[in-house]
């Protein structure tokens, strides 16, 4: 082999190696969360929080009528107040077939976000809990004063809580929750870990905060 031919064949490999290294750094560390659980966050996954970066990401599976939750949403609420634009910070509907509202009160919010009213529907179900949670009768239309109450126009949040895709909707995020091992609510992944049950704000805050300030 000629001189000329071994720096040809030594400079094809380095391209080669080169375009390996380069492929790796591409699909490396900073895709993994996503890579190993697509079922954390979907695109249309509700947000209370979004940051300009992926740094943290919160997600909590819940049921509008668990007690638990309930009991969590002070916590959760205070997290969203203090970490707002600095975290993502996802709500997922996990309803448990033990309570007989839960899936109604799953389609009311996510009817209301039809109407730009995530938020207010999802605090509305919390602060009202107390009034329909627990019922072994349907409380579908005590949800249509609450739509009537926060202004949404009765008749389209009807036909979005009567329609399939609602539905469809809220057993997507329940089945991402099954696929990742969720068995009861509220049920919290901080960067892809599952927290303990009923993480305290102690808890939270010290673990976003070491997260944000890592580089």
């Amino acid at each position: 082999m000629t001189q000329n031919a071994k720096i040809s064949l030594a400079l094809v490999f380095l391209v080669i190696l080169g375009g390996i290294t380069f492929f790796s750094l591409e699909s490396g560390p900073a895709s993994s969360e996503v890579a190993e659980n697509p079922e954390l966050v979907r695109a249309d996954s509700h947000m209370l929080s979004t940051a300009e970066d992926d740094r943290v990401n919160l997600v909590e599976f819940l049921d509008f009528e668990c007690e638990a939750c309930l009991a969590q949403f002070p916590t959760m609420e205070r997290i969203r107040e203090e970490y707002a634009g600095r975290i993502n910070f996802a709500i997922r509907y996990f309803p448990l077939p033990g309570h007989s509202n839960s899936e109604n009160a799953a389609k009311a919010v996510e009817a209301a976000s039809k109407q730009g009213a995530f938020e207010e529907m999802y605090v509305k179900m919390y602060e009202t809990q107390g009034e329909w949670g627990e019922s072994q009768d349907s409380k579908a239309d005590l949800f249509v004063e609450f739509a009537r109450e926060l202004g949404l126009d009765e008749r389209q949040f009807l036909n979005d809580v009567n329609d399939p895709k609602t539905a469809e909707r809220v057993a997507k995020d329940q089945a991402d929750g099954n696929a990742l091992g969720v068995q009861g609510t509220p049920t919290i992944f901080l960067n892809g870990e599952e927290l303990p049950s009923l993480p305290s704000y102690e808890m939270l805050s010290e673990k976003i905060d070491a997260l944000l300030e890592e580089k």
